[in-house]
């Protein structure tokens, strides 16, 4: 299958001020400019099958800073939480809404009042990227890559999925303003190759294209036993035997 980068958003204003944005229109801040610029100059070396990103501004400005020459399918299933009445308060006031409590230790459980569940959020997130990658997986091939722009918990959401982990456990997972996290679908299980990077080199996430030789169904899903070689060498579904650990 295809390899995906979730890219979240740059530092917005409401960021800034310790506020919940949800879904009002806020903007980049400095700051936040200045982080996509520096993610666009690393995925520039990324021969990018599609860019699809969340319908709010601060995402599609993320995507004019970081890659002026891609044309963004827009995709309301990356949209931010629906954080009803929560939507622009202030991060402080909110810690003391009971809520609050239930956010943290047993998200799958959460009803923002007016808004949407948080495990409905996780749900239309994971189908939508998953949804996306068999699409370009059909179109450019398992050796494509290509790049999804979104929000905090929605990446959050995604990358518990993928490491099969429960909802109520995802706050464990941290996804800064800028960051990129990388994850290859197989036929039966996930990799997550890159979580949370805000300054490595991304090119060793790019899949070479494949000689005539393919592995089975089940092997393209095998985890290399000891680690593997790393994705310099090889990756997740590579012609490396598992039980070698890459080594001759």
């Amino acid at each position: 299958m295809a390899t995906l980068l979730l890219l979240r958003h740059g530092r917005t204003t409401a960021n800034a001020d310790g506020g919940l944005a949800g879904r009002q229109p806020v903007e980049l801040d400095d700051t936040g400019r200045a982080q996509a610029a520096a993610v666009g100059a690393r995925l520039r070396a990324i021969p990018l099958a599609a860019v699809v990103t969340s319908p709010l501004i601060r995402c599609r400005q993320t995507l004019e800073l970081a890659l002026p020459d891609a044309a963004p399918v827009v995709e309301d299933g990356l949209v931010e939480c629906d954080y009803g009445a929560w939507q622009g308060q202030p991060l402080k006031k909110l810690a003391k809404d009971p809520l609050w409590q239930v956010v943290q230790q047993h998200p799958s459980a959460v009803v923002f009042p007016g808004g949407e569940t948080m495990a409905g959020m996780a749900a239309r997130a994971v189908e939508t990227v998953r949804r996306w990658d068999a699409r370009i997986t059909a179109e450019h091939g398992p050796e494509a890559i290509w790049l999804a722009c979104s929000h905090g918990d929605v990446i959050k959401a995604i990358v518990a999925d993928a490491m099969g982990i429960h909802l109520d456990l995802f706050q464990r997972i941290v996804a800064d303003p800028g960051s990129v996290t990388g994850i290859r679908y197989t036929p039966v299980r996930p990799f997550v190759l890159r979580l949370n990077d805000t300054g490595g080199d991304l090119t060793g996430l790019v899949v070479p294209r494949r000689g005539r030789r393919r592995r089975s169904r089940a092997a393209e899903s095998d985890a290399p036993v000891g680690g593997g070689a790393g994705a310099s060498a090889t990756s997740a579904g590579s012609d490396v035997p598992a039980a070698t650990d890459g080594r001759k």
